[in-house]
């Protein structure tokens, strides 16, 4: 092997490790698209009873999934320090979304599953500081900072979305919308996933899409 030839492989190998670090910073920032995928944790399944659980809002109170028994559900994983879901704050979709839905009866939940010291995570008055500051409208933002309920749906990405029936079954799980991008432009072209099944269960039809991939930073758990 000549000296050009190991001096082309030796590049070869510092670009492959130069870009590993690079990307395993990022997904540490929360910066780097995080597509759902199959793994071995348990999650909720589209067409299945949604796993019940109860958690306290940052107003003390404590929420539980039974006691929306009879009202369609979403579930809306937050995380403000994420450029996916301030693309979605920042251009007013998301909380346009929670208020039109909630005034036709929905109960809209965000959850927060950042572990302390993790992006993401703040305290009760942060949170809702920062719900004022944007003009969101949840019915209220759940704390889960041990990350168990959202380990319990499979929660991936900020935002994961899931949208629960009147029956108390898993209705819809995945994306937002169909552009897994951080620009603002790409909202109003968007096909809203969580918007259309909305629609189709308030006319008492089953969502024509069931499930897609999410998109965003990864849920900054624990472990």
């Amino acid at each position: 092997m000549n000296v050009s030839s190991k001096i082309t492989q030796k590049l070869a190998a510092l670009l492959i490790l130069t870009a590993g670090v690079y990307m395993s910073s990022e997904l540490a920032d929360g910066q780097f698209v995080r597509a759902a995928s199959e793994n071995s944790e348990a999650a909720a399944a589209v067409g299945s009873t949604a796993p019940d659980f109860t958690l306290t809002d940052t107003n003390g109170k404590t929420q539980s999934l039974a006691s929306y028994k009879g009202k369609l559900v979403v579930l809306e994983w937050l995380n403000h320090g994420c450029p996916f879901v301030k693309k979605h704050y920042a251009s007013g979709n998301m909380q346009a979304l929670q208020k039109k839905y909630t005034g036709n009866g929905v109960v809209w939940l965000s959850v927060i599953s950042s572990a302390p010291g993790k992006q993401g995570y703040q305290t009760n008055a942060e949170h809702n500081a920062a719900m004022k500051e944007t003009g969101a409208a949840p019915s209220a933002i759940l704390i889960d900072s041990d990350g168990k309920v959202g380990h319990l749906y499979g929660a991936k990405t900020t935002p994961h979305m899931f949208v629960i029936d009147k029956k108390g079954e898993l209705a819809y799980a995945g994306a937002i919308d169909d552009k897994a991008s951080t620009e603002q432009a790409d909202v109003k072209p968007a096909k809203n996933y969580v918007s259309a099944a909305l629609d189709d269960l308030l006319k008492n039809k089953v969502p024509a899409v069931a499930s897609s991939k999410a998109y965003g930073c990864s849920v900054k758990y624990n472990n």
